[in-house]
């Protein structure tokens, strides 16, 4: 299994490599890639929705096991990436030839596939979300693989924005639950469910998960990054917004409703933001002329259905839910790659140029066409079914059935015509001039799109095959035995009249929709109070903000940054002080104050007045230095004569260096009072007092001697060394003395250049 996972990283790297002449043969090699998981996963068994659990890499240099869960689910989603992979990685062979950078498409797609893969076999929440991270970072190479293309850039940073930042959120989440669970283990958590619920802190790990999920799978007010996605090469999108990378979500939360499924948040939260998704984005996609935007739009509208049947979470939408998985990834993978064809031949994707098609690439329209009755939910199809059982799943819910079936009723409608303005409408009509010289493309190009909706119709005439394969996901997903098997024909009753109400409804909706008509200008006129639109402005305002903070605070003056840090450490330590700190000082404790003590503490208050108010540069260096020597006094006082001689070291090598370097500077500027300098004064004086105040609250503190006696001990026994503070900057704080060592030797090369360099004259004007 870890080498499954493993193996598409190492060959990303290869692809990477310099193929020179046979750089064309690449695409139709890579196609082993995915075809070998594929025969390795659909050999492997699962038990029948027994999860088994294998450990595949565990070392005391990882924070976390490398576990996976291979069940119904993780085959389901495993067969999907493998699978699907296959048919793309052939079709982008083809798609991508003559290209410059096709060698790097297939690299970028080897490590979303082994990302993906890594993500639904997981079962460490940990290794969950680097996997899940890793996706975001593969799919932002993949969506911006033009990058010459400022559309491109921009589409796939908003992508890596919203899913990498709702990543952090799921980040979040998934700490929250394995603090409730302590246990990162998701087949743990299955067992723990009563006990998580229950805690108070679930509200706050589902809320965060539930964000995660969202943003990934595209649910509304995110949605929006997921048709701007669609300016990627199309091998890209059909195989991201197919079968994996939007489904990241569903995938989670599917796993997951076991453990966290089943309450009355979960049920609201998924029902709620599914409807709106689902039918917001359905009646989008009718609006739009694109043909890869009508497709983005029925795909968010097809996630939001998948949200909406794990929010309703009985036993008929779970089993929905595991075949509409599967429905949905094949005739969407086929109606995308038959658009790309389009683009790829006629060099447009817009609805109102290209029609008439079938008369030239005839086996093209037919893949369109049994992918659009497999998305329409025609008899005698896959979809037929997946459809069936939603309406199963709604009419049987019970209190809310007759509003939650007509949402999934007027989402099936716009869908139903979306699938048809993609999968038919460029091929009926009449064929314009220009399409005329037309020719059918290579059989790697339409091929592919063939064979998925012809699985579609025929797995949807003998369904009974994928029985067991459904059964195997609805167990591992929280469903219970006893759920009917798989049938073409159910008899006459409510769900085939909801079923032909569809048809008839989608049929309409069809032929009165024009692409680029009224509705569509309705839609646009829209665009200014859109998610889209209000999230970017706030994400404008934020950047904004973020300016002024960044020239307020790092305005490049030393000063400035000096005066924020101690405002900040200020306020911070006068916030702590009145909760904790008592003040109570017992003076007769203290040693009596010396008048050689006296003397110093006068002298040193003196040279900070002369360094503060000289008019002379070289003056207020000489009283900076007679600053150090007074606190080497203060340190020989209490004896600490090792202290004293490193700062007696440091301050004339200051002193020095500040000589020396004097004559380069510019001419000294004369104290003036400034209003700024009775703030600089106030702030310097109120942390001075609160460093004094600290100093005599950890004098009324008993001293814990364990960190000095643990090296006075082992200081000649582990380091072979006498002197203990040299054993200690030495041995036991090693490698910060030697970044220390580093540090200075920086800031001397940097002082030497100073001294070294000769600027002329003219360069001093300017």
């Amino acid at each position: 299994m870890l080498l499954a996972i493993l193996i598409p990283f190492v060959i990303a790297l290869v692809f990477f490599l310099p193929f020179g002449s046979y750089k064309e043969k690449v695409g139709q090699f890579a196609v082993l890639l995915p075809f070998s998981l594929f025969v390795f996963f659909f050999l492997h068994s699962t038990g029948h929705g027994e999860g088994l659990t294998k450990a595949g890499l565990h070392h005391e240099l990882l924070p976390f096991a490398l576990q996976f869960h291979f069940d119904g689910l993780s085959k389901l989603f495993a067969l999907l990436i493998t699978g699907i992979g296959t048919l793309i990685f052939w079709y982008a062979g083809a798609y991508m030839k003559g290209e410059k950078y096709s060698q790097r498409l297939f690299a970028f797609l080897s490590l979303f596939m082994g990302a993906m893969l890594g993500l639904v076999l997981s079962d460490n929440l940990l290794s969950l979300f680097l996997f899940w991270e890793l996706t975001s970072i593969s799919s932002f190479f993949l969506i911006g693989f033009k990058n010459e293309d400022s559309d491109s850039r921009q589409s796939a940073l908003r992508a890596l924005a919203i899913t990498g930042g709702g990543g952090l959120v799921l980040f979040g989440g998934l700490l929250v639950l394995g603090e409730i669970s302590q246990s990162y283990s998701i087949y743990e958590l299955m067992q723990m469910r009563e006990s998580i619920v229950g805690h108070t802190l679930y509200p706050l790990a589902f809320v965060l998960i539930f964000i995660g999920a969202a943003t990934k799978s595209a649910q509304f007010p995110f949605h929006f990054w997921l048709p701007g996605a669609m300016k990627a090469p199309t091998p890209v999108s059909a195989y991201l917004h197919s079968a994996t990378m939007v489904k990241a979500g569903v995938y989670l939360l599917a796993r997951l409703n076991p453990v966290l499924g089943g309450t009355e948040l979960w049920q609201t939260t998924l029902l709620v933001v599914g409807s709106v998704t689902m039918v917001y984005t359905a009646f989008h996609a009718v609006t739009k002329t694109d043909l890869k935007a009508i497709l983005a739009y029925s795909t968010v509208s097809a996630l939001g259905i998948m949200f909406f049947l794990l929010g309703l979470g009985t036993e008929n939408a779970l089993f929905a839910l595991g075949l509409f998985v599967l429905v949905h990834a094949m005739y969407k993978a086929s109606l995308f790659m038959v658009a790309g064809i389009i683009d790829h031949e006629t060099g447009t994707r817009d609805l109102r140029q290209v029609r008439g098609l079938r008369k030239v690439i005839f086996p093209v329209a037919i893949a369109g066409f049994l992918a659009a009755l497999s998305s329409g939910g025609i008899p005698i199809t896959l979809g037929f079914i997946g459809k069936d059982l939603i309406y199963e799943a709604t009419t049987e819910f019970g209190e809310g059935a007759l509003l939650l079936t007509g949402v999934a009723i007027l989402t099936n409608l716009f869908l139903f015509a979306a699938g048809f303005m993609a999968g038919w409408k460029p091929f009926s009509g009449a064929l314009p001039e220009q399409y005329l010289n037309l020719h059918l493309p290579d059989f790697s190009l339409w091929l592919p799109p063939l064979i998925l909706s012809s699985l579609g119709i025929l797995l949807g005439v003998f369904p009974g095959v994928l029985d067991g394969f459904v059964a195997d996901v609805f167990l591992s997903i929280g469903g219970q035995s006893g759920v009917s098997h798989l049938a073409i024909w159910h008899g006459f009753n409510t769900v085939l009249g909801l079923s032909a109400l569809t048809l008839l409804g989608g049929t309409l909706i069809y032929l009165l929709v024009k692409p680029g008509g009224k509705l569509s200008s309705f839609t646009e006129s829209l665009m200014p109070i859109s998610p889209q639109t209000l999230i970017e402005k706030m994400a404008n305002q934020l950047l904004l903000l973020a300016e002024k903070l960044t020239k307020l605070l790092q305005n490049g003056y030393l000063r400035v940054y000096v005066l924020v840090i101690l405002l900040f450490t200020s306020a911070l330590l006068i916030y702590k002080m009145t909760l904790d700190m008592t003040f109570v000082l017992d003076w007769e404790a203290l040693s009596p104050v010396t008048i050689y003590e006296g003397i110093t503490v006068a002298i040193l208050w003196a040279a900070i007045l002369f360094t503060v108010f000289s008019p002379s540069r070289l003056v207020a260096v000489a009283s900076l230095g007679v600053i150090g020597l007074a606190i080497c006094l203060i340190f020989v006082y209490y004896s600490a004569p090792d202290l004293a001689m490193t700062q007696f070291t440091i301050d004339t090598l200051t002193v020095i260096l500040f000589v020396l370097v004097l004559y380069r500077l510019p001419r000294f500027i004369p104290y003036k009072f400034q209003i700024r300098h009775l703030r600089d004064g106030f702030v310097a004086l109120t942390f001075g007092a609160i460093m004094g105040l600290l100093a005599i609250e950890v004098l009324q503190q008993a001293p814990d001697k364990t960190i000095s006696s643990y090296y006075a001990d082992n200081a000649y026994v582990m380091a072979k060394g006498k002197n203990i503070v040299n054993v200690i900057l030495v041995d036991f704080r090693g490698a910060d003395t030697m970044v220390e060592i580093v540090v200075l030797s920086i800031a001397a090369i940097g002082v030497f250049g100073l001294l070294k360099l000769q600027i002329r004259k003219s360069q001093m004007e300017e």
